[in-house]
């Protein structure tokens, strides 16, 4: 499918939807939004269970090129549970407005996260649970500020579009990306680096929207002239569809494989929101009437989001537990506290000795280690420089030096 709680919105005007919305209407858009989010974070758990059923059977599994999960009654139920989640987060923008519905489309994650710790016993540690709430919290910021897409209502508006220089040189960078990431990167780091199969996915995905939006213009004017069949954008966007969703099938299905499920669902979600924001904004030009406030909350959302990206990342294999988080912190606590009391017990001896010394007329504790360390010192300057470079040493003087710096005198004067 196109992707995780799917911002169908981005490809409609304000004008194409009421300005005031009813109670009962914001109701079934609010259910409709949630129930979208469950299906699509089901979707998820429903084909990793199926992928892991492919690898226990010993079959050729899908990160290795695989396709065994096509045979997949599981798998099926997967797909059909992410397309019926699209169509009521779909369905929910026609109730509900934007700003209600895109937030509640993160929720997926969480719903995704929750199964998996109870169903697939994959559990996140603190930093990475720390990186998927700023990934939502960043993408969801994002798209709050995002610019509205202008109004197209007929194929041949949208044709002239996709014709502009500025989207087709996108177009050309993007199919560049994608084949590096193909050619290059996926052998190498695929495996281990699960930025390469969702970023293939998520640029994809973008492209994809695009082409849904092609395709539903395309119907609109089916159903009120039959000569528009004919139309080749309608059968180039349909073919178009179908090899981009298969790509974005493939690739998702291996970064599943190969990565904790809650860790590919919020970077996915991220990647993929990101690319259709860029590519409706290039196509549409929607960043020229861009105020200066949503363009602040645009950069602030999209480097929260990338720190996310990096905690969940790079943290995912660690194992820090709030448990042992508060051990080590307590440990740290313990050792400043007994060095404290150390440091603060030398000082009394000190002060007590300092004391006996002034009425007695010896030496108090401190002045004893303190030349003791010194005369340490200055005799391992000596053995170190054959006693000629200390004016306060004597020929016929020994130098009393500890153990170790004897050992290392007589080593080197044998050499």
């Amino acid at each position: 499918m196109s992707g995780i709680g799917s911002i169908s919105h981005q490809n409609y005007s304000e004008d194409e939807f009421p300005e005031e919305h009813t109670p009962r209407d914001l109701w079934i858009g609010l259910i409709l939004a949630m129930l979208s989010s469950l299906f699509i974070g089901s979707s998820f758990i429903v084909k990793k269970k199926s992928l892991q059923q492919l690898s226990r059977s010993g079959k050729r599994r899908a990160a290795a090129g695989g396709y065994g999960y096509l045979k997949n009654w599981l798998w099926w139920i997967g797909f059909l549970t992410m397309g019926a989640g699209e169509v009521f987060n779909f369905v929910a923008y026609t109730f509900a407005p934007a700003a209600l519905v895109t937030p509640l489309g993160a929720l997926s994650v969480l719903v995704t996260s929750v199964l998996a710790a109870h169903l697939l016993h994959e559990a996140l540690n603190m930093l990475a649970k720390l990186g998927c709430a700023l990934c939502l919290l960043g993408s969801t910021v994002v798209v709050i500020h995002a610019p509205q897409q202008s109004h197209v209502n007929t194929l041949a508006q949208l044709s002239s579009r996709l014709l502009d220089p500025a989207f087709v040189w996108y177009v050309v960078a993007l199919v560049a990306v994608v084949v590096l990431l193909l050619v290059y990167c996926s052998p190498r780091y695929g495996s281990r680096n699960v930025l390469v199969y969702l970023t293939v996915c998520s640029l994809i995905g973008g492209l994809s929207v695009l082409c849904c939006k092609a395709l539903g213009l395309a119907l609109q004017e089916v159903a009120q002239d039959k000569k528009m069949l004919l139309s080749p954008l309608l059968w180039i966007s349909l073919i178009l569809l179908v090899l981009f969703v298969s790509v974005q099938m493939i690739y998702l299905n291996k970064s599943l494989d190969i990565f904790a499920t809650n860790v590919v669902t919020p970077i996915y979600y991220v990647l993929f929101t990101s690319s259709v924001l860029l590519a409706s904004a290039i196509l549409f030009k929607e960043w020229d009437g861009l105020e200066p406030k949503d363009a602040l909350g645009i950069l602030a959302g999209f480097f929260t989001t990338i720190v996310g990206v990096t905690l969940l990342h790079a943290f995912r294999d660690i194992d820090i537990s709030r448990l042992k988080l508060g051990t080590l912190l307590s440990s740290n606590n313990s050792n400043n506290n007994l060095q404290q009391h150390q440091h603060l017990q030398q000082q009394t001896e000190c002060s007590v000795g300092s004391s006996n010394g002034a009425v007695g007329g010896g030496a108090s504790p401190c002045d004893t280690r303190s030349s003791r360390a010194s005369s340490a010192a200055d005799n391992m300057w000596g053995a170190a420089n054959g006693g000629d470079d200390d004016p306060m040493a004597s020929s016929d003087e020994q130098p009393i030096l500890p153990t170790a710096a004897l050992h290392s005198y007589g080593v080197a004067h044998q050499h």
